[in-house]
Protein backbone atom coordinates (compact mmCIF):
# COMPACT_ATOMS: atom_id res chain seq x y z
CA UNK A 1 0.00 0.00 0.00
CA UNK A 2 2.95 2.32 0.59
CA UNK A 3 3.92 1.68 -3.03
CA UNK A 4 0.43 2.69 -4.13
CA UNK A 5 0.77 6.00 -2.28
CA UNK A 6 4.23 6.59 -3.76
CA UNK A 7 2.78 6.01 -7.22
CA UNK A 8 -0.15 8.32 -6.50
CA UNK A 9 2.28 11.05 -5.47
CA UNK A 10 3.47 11.22 -9.08
CA UNK A 11 -0.03 11.56 -10.56
CA UNK A 12 -1.94 14.65 -11.65
CA UNK A 13 -5.59 15.31 -12.44
CA UNK A 14 -7.83 13.53 -13.26
CA UNK A 15 -6.13 10.27 -12.25
CA UNK A 16 -5.13 11.55 -8.83
CA UNK A 17 -8.78 12.35 -8.04
CA UNK A 18 -9.90 8.91 -9.18
CA UNK A 19 -7.20 6.86 -7.42
CA UNK A 20 -7.37 8.66 -4.09
CA UNK A 21 -11.19 8.68 -4.06
CA UNK A 22 -11.12 4.92 -4.74
CA UNK A 23 -8.67 4.36 -1.87
CA UNK A 24 -10.94 6.27 0.51
CA UNK A 25 -14.01 4.40 -0.75
CA UNK A 26 -12.29 1.02 -0.45
CA UNK A 27 -11.33 1.79 3.14
CA UNK A 28 -14.82 0.92 4.39
CA UNK A 29 -16.25 -0.93 1.38
CA UNK A 30 -13.44 -3.47 1.12
CA UNK A 31 -11.97 -3.07 4.64
CA UNK A 32 -8.75 -1.60 3.23
CA UNK A 33 -8.73 0.66 6.30
CA UNK A 34 -7.48 -2.31 8.31
CA UNK A 35 -4.30 -2.07 6.21
CA UNK A 36 -3.95 1.63 5.36
CA UNK A 37 -5.94 4.50 6.88
CA UNK A 38 -7.77 6.86 4.55
CA UNK A 39 -6.10 9.85 6.23
CA UNK A 40 -2.93 9.01 4.29
CA UNK A 41 -4.73 9.24 0.96
CA UNK A 42 -6.36 12.56 1.86
CA UNK A 43 -3.09 14.03 3.19
CA UNK A 44 -1.44 12.99 -0.06
CA UNK A 45 -4.26 14.68 -1.99
CA UNK A 46 -3.58 17.89 -0.07
CA UNK A 47 0.13 17.59 -0.87
CA UNK A 48 -0.65 17.22 -4.58
CA UNK A 49 -2.77 20.38 -4.36
CA UNK A 50 0.13 22.12 -2.64
CA UNK A 51 2.38 21.11 -5.55
CA UNK A 52 -0.18 22.44 -8.03
CA UNK A 53 -0.88 19.03 -9.60
CA UNK A 54 -4.57 19.08 -8.65
CA UNK A 55 -7.17 21.61 -7.55
CA UNK A 56 -7.63 21.90 -3.78
CA UNK A 57 -11.42 22.27 -4.05
CA UNK A 58 -11.89 19.36 -6.43
CA UNK A 59 -9.67 17.12 -4.30
CA UNK A 60 -11.80 17.93 -1.24
CA UNK A 61 -14.93 17.08 -3.22
CA UNK A 62 -13.43 13.82 -4.55
CA UNK A 63 -12.42 12.74 -1.06
CA UNK A 64 -15.89 13.51 0.38
CA UNK A 65 -17.63 11.59 -2.43
CA UNK A 66 -15.29 8.62 -2.00
CA UNK A 67 -15.89 8.55 1.77
CA UNK A 68 -19.69 8.69 1.50
CA UNK A 69 -19.89 6.16 -1.32
CA UNK A 70 -17.46 3.75 0.37
CA UNK A 71 -19.37 3.81 3.64
CA UNK A 72 -22.63 3.21 1.78
CA UNK A 73 -21.11 0.19 0.03
CA UNK A 74 -19.85 -1.09 3.38
CA UNK A 75 -23.33 -0.63 4.83
CA UNK A 76 -24.84 -2.62 1.93
CA UNK A 77 -22.29 -5.42 2.38
CA UNK A 78 -23.12 -5.66 6.07
CA UNK A 79 -26.87 -5.67 5.39
CA UNK A 80 -26.71 -8.30 2.61
CA UNK A 81 -23.85 -10.49 3.81
CA UNK A 82 -24.01 -9.96 7.57
CA UNK A 83 -25.31 -13.42 8.44
CA UNK A 84 -22.81 -15.32 6.22
CA UNK A 85 -19.98 -13.27 7.77
CA UNK A 86 -21.17 -14.18 11.26
CA UNK A 87 -21.30 -17.88 10.32
CA UNK A 88 -17.81 -17.80 8.79
CA UNK A 89 -14.75 -19.03 10.66
CA UNK A 90 -13.78 -15.47 11.59
CA UNK A 91 -17.35 -14.67 12.65
CA UNK A 92 -17.49 -17.73 14.91
CA UNK A 93 -14.23 -16.69 16.56
CA UNK A 94 -15.72 -13.26 17.30
CA UNK A 95 -18.66 -14.96 18.97
CA UNK A 96 -22.39 -14.42 18.86
CA UNK A 97 -22.39 -12.49 22.15
CA UNK A 98 -19.88 -9.92 20.84
CA UNK A 99 -21.81 -9.52 17.57
CA UNK A 100 -25.00 -8.97 19.54
CA UNK A 101 -23.30 -6.42 21.82
CA UNK A 102 -21.92 -4.46 18.84
CA UNK A 103 -25.29 -4.42 17.10
CA UNK A 104 -27.08 -3.39 20.30
CA UNK A 105 -24.62 -0.53 20.75
CA UNK A 106 -25.22 0.72 17.20
CA UNK A 107 -28.97 0.48 17.64
CA UNK A 108 -28.75 2.43 20.89
CA UNK A 109 -26.40 5.17 19.64
CA UNK A 110 -27.79 5.31 16.11
CA UNK A 111 -26.19 7.78 13.73
CA UNK A 112 -23.84 9.21 16.37
CA UNK A 113 -21.80 6.00 16.26
CA UNK A 114 -21.56 6.31 12.46
CA UNK A 115 -20.38 9.92 12.72
CA UNK A 116 -17.80 9.17 15.42
CA UNK A 117 -16.53 6.08 13.59
CA UNK A 118 -15.58 8.26 10.58
CA UNK A 119 -12.80 9.86 12.65
CA UNK A 120 -11.18 6.66 14.00
CA UNK A 121 -9.25 4.59 11.46
CA UNK A 122 -10.17 1.07 12.64
CA UNK A 123 -13.80 1.97 13.33
CA UNK A 124 -14.05 3.67 9.93
CA UNK A 125 -13.42 0.31 8.28
CA UNK A 126 -15.89 -1.62 10.44
CA UNK A 127 -18.77 0.63 11.56
CA UNK A 128 -20.57 0.89 8.17
CA UNK A 129 -20.75 -2.89 7.84
CA UNK A 130 -21.84 -3.24 11.46
CA UNK A 131 -24.55 -0.63 10.86
CA UNK A 132 -25.85 -2.73 8.00
CA UNK A 133 -25.70 -5.92 10.08
CA UNK A 134 -27.67 -4.27 12.88
CA UNK A 135 -30.40 -3.32 10.38
CA UNK A 136 -30.01 0.39 11.00
CA UNK A 137 -32.38 2.19 8.58
CA UNK A 138 -30.51 3.71 5.66
CA UNK A 139 -32.42 6.96 6.14
CA UNK A 140 -30.74 7.15 9.56
CA UNK A 141 -27.33 6.03 8.32
CA UNK A 142 -27.04 8.36 5.31
CA UNK A 143 -27.32 11.82 6.98
CA UNK A 144 -24.72 10.94 9.61
CA UNK A 145 -22.54 9.36 6.96
CA UNK A 146 -22.77 12.53 4.85
CA UNK A 147 -21.94 14.76 7.82
CA UNK A 148 -18.88 12.71 8.74
CA UNK A 149 -17.58 12.42 5.17
CA UNK A 150 -18.05 16.10 4.33
CA UNK A 151 -16.15 17.15 7.47
CA UNK A 152 -13.46 14.45 7.52
CA UNK A 153 -12.23 14.31 3.92
CA UNK A 154 -11.91 18.07 3.19
CA UNK A 155 -10.36 18.55 6.63
CA UNK A 156 -7.53 16.13 5.98
CA UNK A 157 -7.01 17.38 2.44
CA UNK A 158 -6.64 20.90 3.82
CA UNK A 159 -4.26 19.64 6.50
CA UNK A 160 -2.09 17.97 3.84
CA UNK A 161 -2.16 21.19 1.81
CA UNK A 162 -1.00 23.23 4.80
CA UNK A 163 1.70 20.69 5.68
CA UNK A 164 3.11 20.74 2.15
CA UNK A 165 6.28 18.68 1.89
CA UNK A 166 5.97 17.71 5.56
CA UNK A 167 2.81 15.68 4.98
CA UNK A 168 4.59 12.43 5.90
CA UNK A 169 5.40 13.81 9.36
CA UNK A 170 1.78 14.89 9.74
CA UNK A 171 0.69 11.40 8.67
CA UNK A 172 2.68 9.86 11.54
CA UNK A 173 1.23 12.35 14.04
CA UNK A 174 -2.31 11.71 12.77
CA UNK A 175 -1.77 7.97 13.02
CA UNK A 176 -0.77 8.24 16.67
CA UNK A 177 -3.68 10.59 17.35
CA UNK A 178 -6.11 8.16 15.73
CA UNK A 179 -4.86 5.30 17.90
CA UNK A 180 -5.18 7.53 20.96
CA UNK A 181 -8.75 8.43 20.00
CA UNK A 182 -9.53 4.74 19.56
CA UNK A 183 -8.16 4.08 23.04
CA UNK A 184 -10.33 6.88 24.44
CA UNK A 185 -13.41 5.42 22.71
CA UNK A 186 -12.68 1.95 24.12
CA UNK A 187 -12.14 3.32 27.63
CA UNK A 188 -15.30 5.43 27.42
CA UNK A 189 -17.26 2.38 26.27
CA UNK A 190 -15.85 0.33 29.14
CA UNK A 191 -16.82 3.05 31.62
CA UNK A 192 -20.35 3.24 30.22
CA UNK A 193 -20.79 -0.53 30.41
CA UNK A 194 -19.37 -0.56 33.93
CA UNK A 195 -21.75 2.19 35.01
CA UNK A 196 -24.72 0.31 33.57
CA UNK A 197 -23.71 -2.86 35.39
CA UNK A 198 -23.41 -0.89 38.63
CA UNK A 199 -26.88 0.58 38.21
CA UNK A 200 -28.47 -2.76 37.35
CA UNK A 201 -26.54 -4.95 39.83
CA UNK A 202 -25.20 -2.74 42.68
CA UNK A 203 -25.19 -5.54 45.25
CA UNK A 204 -23.13 -7.78 42.99
CA UNK A 205 -20.57 -5.05 42.38
CA UNK A 206 -20.32 -4.15 46.08
CA UNK A 207 -19.78 -7.81 46.93
CA UNK A 208 -17.00 -8.00 44.34
CA UNK A 209 -15.33 -4.89 45.77
CA UNK A 210 -15.64 -6.20 49.32
CA UNK A 211 -14.02 -9.49 48.32
CA UNK A 212 -11.08 -7.64 46.80
CA UNK A 213 -10.70 -5.37 49.82
CA UNK A 214 -10.71 -8.39 52.14
CA UNK A 215 -7.67 -9.89 50.44
CA UNK A 216 -4.74 -10.14 52.80
CA UNK A 217 -2.29 -8.02 50.81
CA UNK A 218 -4.96 -5.34 50.18
CA UNK A 219 -5.76 -5.20 53.88
CA UNK A 220 -2.05 -4.74 54.65
CA UNK A 221 -1.81 -1.88 52.17
CA UNK A 222 -4.96 -0.25 53.58
CA UNK A 223 -3.57 -0.44 57.08
CA UNK A 224 -0.15 0.87 56.07
CA UNK A 225 -1.38 3.76 53.89
CA UNK A 226 -4.60 4.55 55.72
CA UNK A 227 -3.85 8.28 56.01
CA UNK A 228 -2.91 8.65 52.34
CA UNK A 229 -5.96 6.72 51.15
CA UNK A 230 -8.24 8.84 53.32
CA UNK A 231 -6.68 11.97 51.79
CA UNK A 232 -7.33 10.63 48.29
CA UNK A 233 -10.96 9.80 49.11
CA UNK A 234 -11.52 13.33 50.42
CA UNK A 235 -10.06 14.79 47.20
CA UNK A 236 -12.53 12.80 45.09
CA UNK A 237 -15.60 13.49 47.25
CA UNK A 238 -18.16 15.90 45.72
CA UNK A 239 -18.75 19.06 47.73
CA UNK A 240 -16.42 20.92 50.01
CA UNK A 241 -13.58 23.27 49.18
CA UNK A 242 -10.93 20.59 48.75
CA UNK A 243 -13.00 17.85 47.14
CA UNK A 244 -13.78 16.75 43.61
CA UNK A 245 -14.13 20.29 42.21
CA UNK A 246 -10.58 21.22 43.24
CA UNK A 247 -9.22 17.93 41.92
CA UNK A 248 -10.88 18.43 38.52
CA UNK A 249 -9.60 22.02 38.37
CA UNK A 250 -6.04 20.93 39.11
CA UNK A 251 -6.28 18.32 36.37
CA UNK A 252 -7.44 21.04 33.94
CA UNK A 253 -4.50 23.25 34.96
CA UNK A 254 -2.09 20.34 34.48
CA UNK A 255 -3.56 19.54 31.05
CA UNK A 256 -3.27 23.13 29.80
CA UNK A 257 0.23 23.40 31.26
CA UNK A 258 1.26 20.17 29.57
CA UNK A 259 -0.07 21.46 26.22
CA UNK A 260 1.91 24.68 26.62
CA UNK A 261 5.05 22.73 27.51
CA UNK A 262 4.65 20.47 24.47
CA UNK A 263 4.28 23.44 22.11
CA UNK A 264 7.21 25.22 23.76
CA UNK A 265 9.39 22.13 23.36
CA UNK A 266 8.54 21.89 19.65
CA UNK A 267 9.28 25.61 19.21
CA UNK A 268 12.68 25.37 20.88
CA UNK A 269 13.60 22.18 19.01
CA UNK A 270 11.91 23.22 15.73
CA UNK A 271 10.22 19.83 15.64
CA UNK A 272 6.77 18.21 15.25
CA UNK A 273 4.11 20.95 15.37
CA UNK A 274 6.66 23.69 14.59
CA UNK A 275 7.14 22.10 11.15
CA UNK A 276 3.66 23.38 10.24
CA UNK A 277 4.54 27.02 10.94
CA UNK A 278 5.94 27.74 7.48
CA UNK A 279 3.19 26.06 5.42
CA UNK A 280 0.42 27.64 7.52
CA UNK A 281 1.98 31.09 7.24
CA UNK A 282 2.31 30.77 3.46
CA UNK A 283 -1.30 29.59 3.22
CA UNK A 284 -2.67 32.66 5.01
CA UNK A 285 -0.49 35.01 2.98
CA UNK A 286 -1.74 33.43 -0.25
CA UNK A 287 -5.39 33.57 0.81
CA UNK A 288 -5.54 37.28 1.72
CA UNK A 289 -8.35 39.28 0.13
CA UNK A 290 -8.73 43.09 0.08
CA UNK A 291 -12.31 42.96 1.38
CA UNK A 292 -11.37 40.56 4.21
CA UNK A 293 -8.38 42.42 5.65
CA UNK A 294 -10.36 45.26 7.35
CA UNK A 295 -12.65 42.69 8.97
CA UNK A 296 -9.67 40.74 10.29
CA UNK A 297 -8.19 43.98 11.64
CA UNK A 298 -11.41 44.55 13.59
CA UNK A 299 -11.35 40.99 14.94
CA UNK A 300 -7.74 41.22 16.11
CA UNK A 301 -8.63 44.34 18.11
CA UNK A 302 -10.75 42.09 20.35
CA UNK A 303 -7.46 40.87 21.83
CA UNK A 304 -5.90 44.33 22.08
CA UNK A 305 -5.02 45.70 25.52
CA UNK A 306 -7.18 48.83 25.22
CA UNK A 307 -10.29 46.86 24.23
CA UNK A 308 -9.81 44.24 26.95
CA UNK A 309 -9.21 46.81 29.68
CA UNK A 310 -12.30 48.75 28.60
CA UNK A 311 -14.36 45.55 28.55
CA UNK A 312 -13.15 44.62 32.05
CA UNK A 313 -14.01 48.07 33.44
CA UNK A 314 -17.45 48.05 31.83
CA UNK A 315 -18.28 44.53 33.02
CA UNK A 316 -17.09 45.31 36.55
CA UNK A 317 -19.18 48.48 36.69
CA UNK A 318 -22.31 46.70 35.44
CA UNK A 319 -21.86 43.94 38.04
CA UNK A 320 -21.40 46.49 40.83
CA UNK A 321 -24.54 48.41 39.89
CA UNK A 322 -26.59 45.19 39.90
CA UNK A 323 -25.11 43.21 42.78
CA UNK A 324 -23.03 45.76 44.73
CA UNK A 325 -19.92 43.58 44.54
CA UNK A 326 -16.53 44.24 42.95
CA UNK A 327 -15.56 40.55 42.89
CA UNK A 328 -16.11 40.08 39.10
CA UNK A 329 -13.94 43.13 38.41
CA UNK A 330 -11.08 41.73 40.50
CA UNK A 331 -11.34 38.34 38.82
CA UNK A 332 -11.33 39.82 35.31
CA UNK A 333 -8.43 42.10 36.22
CA UNK A 334 -6.48 39.15 37.64
CA UNK A 335 -7.10 37.14 34.46
CA UNK A 336 -5.87 40.00 32.27
CA UNK A 337 -2.83 41.04 34.33
CA UNK A 338 -1.63 37.48 34.85
CA UNK A 339 -1.93 36.68 31.14
CA UNK A 340 -0.08 39.88 30.28
CA UNK A 341 2.80 39.17 32.68
CA UNK A 342 3.11 35.51 31.69
CA UNK A 343 3.13 36.16 27.93
CA UNK A 344 5.69 38.97 28.24
CA UNK A 345 7.92 36.86 30.49
CA UNK A 346 7.92 33.87 28.13
CA UNK A 347 8.60 36.18 25.16
CA UNK A 348 11.66 37.62 26.90
CA UNK A 349 12.91 34.12 27.70
CA UNK A 350 12.41 32.56 24.25
CA UNK A 351 13.39 35.56 22.03
CA UNK A 352 11.58 34.00 19.07
CA UNK A 353 11.47 36.25 15.98
CA UNK A 354 8.17 37.01 14.27
CA UNK A 355 7.37 36.00 10.67
CA UNK A 356 9.11 38.06 7.95
CA UNK A 357 8.11 41.72 8.19
CA UNK A 358 7.68 41.92 4.42
CA UNK A 359 4.77 39.47 4.63
CA UNK A 360 3.08 41.09 7.64
CA UNK A 361 0.26 43.63 7.55
CA UNK A 362 1.13 46.58 9.77
CA UNK A 363 4.09 47.45 12.00
CA UNK A 364 4.96 44.78 14.57
CA UNK A 365 7.46 44.90 17.42
CA UNK A 366 8.64 42.51 20.08
CA UNK A 367 9.06 38.77 20.07
CA UNK A 368 6.62 36.18 18.77
CA UNK A 369 6.15 33.32 21.26
CA UNK A 370 3.54 33.14 22.66
CA UNK A 371 0.91 35.35 21.04
CA UNK A 372 -0.08 37.96 23.62
CA UNK A 373 -3.40 38.55 21.89
CA UNK A 374 -4.29 34.85 22.05
CA UNK A 375 -3.13 34.50 25.66
CA UNK A 376 -5.09 37.50 26.97
CA UNK A 377 -8.19 36.78 24.87
CA UNK A 378 -8.35 33.20 26.17
CA UNK A 379 -7.98 34.29 29.81
CA UNK A 380 -10.30 37.33 29.74
CA UNK A 381 -13.14 36.00 27.58
CA UNK A 382 -12.95 32.66 29.39
CA UNK A 383 -13.27 34.43 32.75
CA UNK A 384 -16.18 36.51 31.45
CA UNK A 385 -17.92 33.34 30.27
CA UNK A 386 -17.33 31.69 33.66
CA UNK A 387 -18.83 34.64 35.55
CA UNK A 388 -21.86 34.82 33.28
CA UNK A 389 -22.34 31.04 33.42
CA UNK A 390 -22.49 31.13 37.22
CA UNK A 391 -25.19 33.80 37.02
CA UNK A 392 -27.56 31.59 35.00
CA UNK A 393 -29.15 28.24 35.82
CA UNK A 394 -29.81 27.29 32.19
CA UNK A 395 -27.45 24.60 30.92
CA UNK A 396 -28.03 25.71 27.32
CA UNK A 397 -26.98 29.25 28.20
CA UNK A 398 -23.86 28.02 29.98
CA UNK A 399 -22.83 26.03 26.91
CA UNK A 400 -23.58 29.00 24.63
CA UNK A 401 -21.45 31.33 26.79
CA UNK A 402 -18.44 29.03 26.82
CA UNK A 403 -18.83 28.39 23.08
CA UNK A 404 -18.89 32.12 22.41
CA UNK A 405 -15.73 32.62 24.49
CA UNK A 406 -13.92 29.86 22.60
CA UNK A 407 -15.09 31.28 19.28
CA UNK A 408 -13.88 34.81 20.07
CA UNK A 409 -10.50 33.59 21.30
CA UNK A 410 -10.14 31.34 18.25
CA UNK A 411 -10.98 34.16 15.84
CA UNK A 412 -8.42 36.41 17.54
CA UNK A 413 -5.79 33.69 17.07
CA UNK A 414 -6.70 33.21 13.40
CA UNK A 415 -6.53 36.97 12.84
CA UNK A 416 -2.93 37.00 14.10
CA UNK A 417 -2.04 34.31 11.57
CA UNK A 418 -3.80 36.14 8.74
CA UNK A 419 -2.01 39.41 9.50
CA UNK A 420 1.38 37.69 9.63
CA UNK A 421 1.94 38.74 13.25
CA UNK A 422 2.61 35.24 14.61
CA UNK A 423 3.42 31.67 13.68
CA UNK A 424 0.91 28.87 14.26
CA UNK A 425 2.76 27.62 17.34
CA UNK A 426 2.74 31.14 18.81
CA UNK A 427 -1.06 31.12 18.72
CA UNK A 428 -1.35 27.55 20.03
CA UNK A 429 1.04 28.37 22.85
CA UNK A 430 -1.00 31.48 23.67
CA UNK A 431 -4.20 29.44 23.87
CA UNK A 432 -2.56 26.90 26.22
CA UNK A 433 -0.90 29.53 28.44
CA UNK A 434 -4.08 31.62 28.67
CA UNK A 435 -6.13 28.53 29.48
CA UNK A 436 -3.72 27.43 32.22
CA UNK A 437 -3.82 30.86 33.86
CA UNK A 438 -7.63 31.04 33.53
CA UNK A 439 -8.04 27.68 35.29
CA UNK A 440 -5.57 28.75 37.98
CA UNK A 441 -7.50 31.94 38.78
CA UNK A 442 -10.86 30.13 38.75
CA UNK A 443 -9.48 27.38 41.00
CA UNK A 444 -8.05 29.85 43.51
CA UNK A 445 -11.24 31.92 43.60
CA UNK A 446 -13.52 28.90 44.01
CA UNK A 447 -11.33 27.31 46.69
CA UNK A 448 -11.19 30.51 48.76
CA UNK A 449 -14.98 30.93 48.46
CA UNK A 450 -15.67 27.33 49.49
CA UNK A 451 -13.26 27.59 52.44
CA UNK A 452 -15.10 30.69 53.63
CA UNK A 453 -18.43 28.87 53.34
CA UNK A 454 -17.06 25.90 55.28
CA UNK A 455 -15.75 28.15 58.08
CA UNK A 456 -19.06 30.05 58.21
CA UNK A 457 -20.99 26.78 58.39
CA UNK A 458 -18.70 25.52 61.15
CA UNK A 459 -19.19 28.71 63.17
CA UNK A 460 -22.95 28.53 62.63
CA UNK A 461 -23.09 24.96 63.92
CA UNK A 462 -20.90 25.87 66.90
CA UNK A 463 -23.09 28.87 67.77
CA UNK A 464 -26.24 26.79 67.43
CA UNK A 465 -24.86 24.11 69.74
CA UNK A 466 -23.83 26.72 72.31
CA UNK A 467 -27.30 28.28 72.29
CA UNK A 468 -28.88 24.85 72.58
CA UNK A 469 -26.80 24.20 75.71
CA UNK A 470 -28.25 27.27 77.50
CA UNK A 471 -31.59 25.83 78.70
CA UNK A 472 -33.49 28.34 80.90
CA UNK A 473 -35.20 27.07 83.99
CA UNK A 474 -38.99 27.27 83.71
CA UNK A 475 -41.83 26.72 86.10
CA UNK A 476 -44.52 24.20 85.24
CA UNK A 477 -46.80 26.99 84.12
CA UNK A 478 -44.32 28.28 81.62
CA UNK A 479 -42.92 31.13 83.78
CA UNK A 480 -39.24 31.19 84.50
CA UNK A 481 -38.50 30.08 88.03
CA UNK A 482 -36.68 32.74 90.02
CA UNK A 483 -33.10 32.05 90.95
CA UNK A 484 -32.57 31.60 94.65
CA UNK A 485 -29.30 32.37 96.33
CA UNK A 486 -29.48 29.98 99.20
CA UNK A 487 -28.98 26.38 99.85
CA UNK A 488 -32.22 25.77 101.74
CA UNK A 489 -35.72 25.55 100.37
CA UNK A 490 -37.76 28.66 99.82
Amino acid sequence: MTGVLDTAAQLASPWAYILLALLVAAEAAAFVGLVIPGESAMLLGGFLAFRGRVSLGWMMAAGAVGAVVGDSVGYTIGRRLGEPIKRSRLGRRVGQRRWASAEAYLRAKGGRAVFLGRFVSVLRALVPALAGMSRMPYRTFLPWNLAGGVIWAPGFVLLGYLAGSSWRQVERVVGRASLLLLLVVVLAGALVLGARQFVRHPDRLRALIDRQLDRRWVARLRGRYQRQLAFLVRRLRPGGALGLSLTASLIAIAGAGWAFGAVLQDVLANDEVALLDGPVQRFFVAEREPWLTPLVHAITELGNAAVLVGLIALAGLVWWTRTRTWRPLWLLAAAYLGAEVLSDTVKDLTHRPRPPAAQAIGQLTGFAFPSGHATKATAVYGMLAALLAVATSSWARKVALWTAALLVAGLVGLSRLYLGAHWLTDVLGGFALGGAWLFAVLTAARTVEELRKDRAATRSRADGGERAGRVPLAAPGGQREPVRHGRGPA
